[in-house]
């Protein structure tokens, strides 16, 4: 038996700038959280992101859904990992919402490198 963790993050961005958001985010969160876990993936398919994470002994599964309003992301926890639930979708919304929040700028939007003079 597994719980299931639906958030879903409205965004104005269209799809391929709000994907490069969530990807740069994910890189982000692997790195963060790299002494945290024993091992995690991240793999695209069109807009769709498969995710595996393997913490404690238990692997989490997510989908990350790029649509051109809306991020939906499901996640799938073991029942041990059940009891995280309610942490894990508080991080889930934090990063999404960080990732996708207007003025962010990701690593490859040339306007955020213009200065006024």
């Amino acid at each position: 038996m597994s719980n299931a963790i639906t958030v879903t993050v409205p965004h104005n961005l269209g799809v391929e700038a709000a994907k490069t958001r969530v990807s740069e985010q994910l890189t982000k969160m692997q790195r963060d959280y790299v002494d945290k876990v024993a091992h995690s993936e991240v793999a695209w398919a069109g807009d769709v992101a498969t995710i595996r994470v393997a913490a404690l002994g238990q692997t989490a599964t997510a989908e990350i859904t790029v649509l051109k309003d809306l991020l939906r992301v499901d996640v799938q926890l073991p029942w041990l990992l059940g009891v995280l639930s309610g942490k894990v979708q508080q991080v889930i919304s934090r990063n999404a919402d960080e990732a996708l929040r207007i003025g962010h700028a990701s690593k490859d939007d040339s306007s955020a490198a213009r200065k006024t003079p």
